[in-house]
C-alpha cells in the first residue's frame, strides 16, 4: 500500500539508545494516509492507530523495539490485536458547492482540504474528534 506515515510518541527515548525499557519511548498513535486512486481529485483517506485499553481501564502500551513491533507495521499486518483503528469520516459531494462537504454543526466556518472528522466504522454518526477552519489561519 501507497501512503505516507506518522507516529506520534511520549518524551521516552529512542530504543535504539539502549536504555532501560521503563525509559523508552511509548507510541501513542499512528496515522497512515493513503494515496487517493483519483489523484488529486478526491478526499485521502486518513487511518489512526491508537493501543487500546486494558481492563483495568489504562491505555495498553506499545513500546516496539524495533520496527516490525510499531504500530504502523501491526495495522499493515492486521494484527490488531489490543490496538483500535479510526478513520476520517468520508465527505459527500455537494452538486451546489460543486465541492467535497462534512456537517461540522456550525463550528467550522470555513472550507479547507485540512478539515477533517474522525470516527469508528462501527458508529459513523459518532464524532471522535475533529478539525476544521474557523478563520484565516486559525484552526479548531
Amino acid at each position: 500500500m501507497l501512503g505516507t506515515y506518522f507516529t506520534v510518541f511520549d518524551q521516552g527515548s529512542n530504543p535504539k539508545k539502549n536504555v532501560p525499557i521503563e525509559q523508552q519511548r511509548r507510541e501513542l498513535a499512528a496515522i497512515a494516509y493513503e494515496t487517493n486512486i483519483l489523484g488529486f481529485k478526491g478526499p485521502r483517506r486518513m487511518t489512526i492507530i491508537i493501543p487500546g485499553m486494558s481492563s483495568d481501564h489504562h491505555r495498553v502500551e506499545v513500546r516496539p523495539n524495533d520496527n516490525s513491533e510499531s504500530l504502523i507495521e501491526r495495522w499493515k499486518h492486521n494484527d490488531m490485536s489490543n490496538l483500535l483503528e479510526l478513520h476520517n469520516k468520508s465527505p459527500i459531494w455537494n452538486e451546489e458547492t460543486q465541492s467535497y462537504v462534512l456537517n461540522f454543526h456550525g463550528r467550522v466556518t470555513q472550507a479547507s482540504v485540512k478539515n477533517f472528522q474522525v470516527v469508528h466504522d462501527n458508529d459513523q454518526e459518532y464524532v471522535c474528534m475533529q478539525f476544521g477552519r474557523v478563520s484565516d489561519g486559525k484552526f479548531y
